[in-house]
């Protein structure tokens, strides 16, 4: 390991995350301090019926702004099944139930500064059934476009989540093995 943990503070915690600052030591013997936010683990979800493809709008705060996303997040609890939190947060955003959950893979959100890891799966077999929004959800809204549209939104800067973005590089890339 070129970066040794000397020793570690927690500077902030809320129910979503925990700010902590560590105490380093570099492989070249430099000293320094390394801030880590620990996330636990969350699930973004591609839901395709035939041509099209669903995304929620919402408010995020840090940008001031309404965003296309594909739906995603996390239930701040440590040691759940992927799929079974992927599965809860499509219900909870969409409010489909999916007769397959594809696992595409894993992968991190933003690991130069942040633990979290995101599983991506493919939604398939959709049922509408009802949403399930919690409390910072409510202004959260479904919208429905053929997959062309939504390329179209990647490309002109439309949607501009990583985590969509990467998601669908994934899909891509596994769509391509399958033939």
């Amino acid at each position: 390991m070129s970066i040794k943990t000397l020793g570690t503070r927690e500077v902030y915690r809320n129910p979503w995350l925990r700010l902590r600052e560590d105490e380093i030591e570099r492989s070249n013997g430099a000293r320094g301090i390394y801030g880590v936010v620990d996330k636990d683990d969350c699930a973004v979800i591609i839901p395709i019926e035939g041509e099209r493809i669903y995304l929620v709008e919402q408010f995020r705060y840090t940008i001031q702004q309404r965003c296309l996303e594909l739906p995603q997040g996390g239930w701040e609890t440590a040691d759940i099944d992927p799929e079974e939190l992927a599965r809860g947060e499509l219900r909870e955003e969409t409010g489909f139930d999916a007769a397959t959950m594809t696992n595409l893979g894993m992968m991190y959100i933003a690991y130069g500064f942040a633990n979290q890891k995101q599983y991506v799966f493919l939604a398939s077999g959709l049922t509408h059934v009802g949403t399930d929004f919690d409390a910072e959800e409510h202004d959260l809204t479904l919208h429905s476009f053929t997959i062309a549209e939504f390329e179209e939104m990647l490309l002109d800067g439309t949607i501009r989540d990583c985590c969509t973005l990467a998601a669908w590089g994934l899909y891509k890339v596994w769509k391509e093995k399958q033939k």
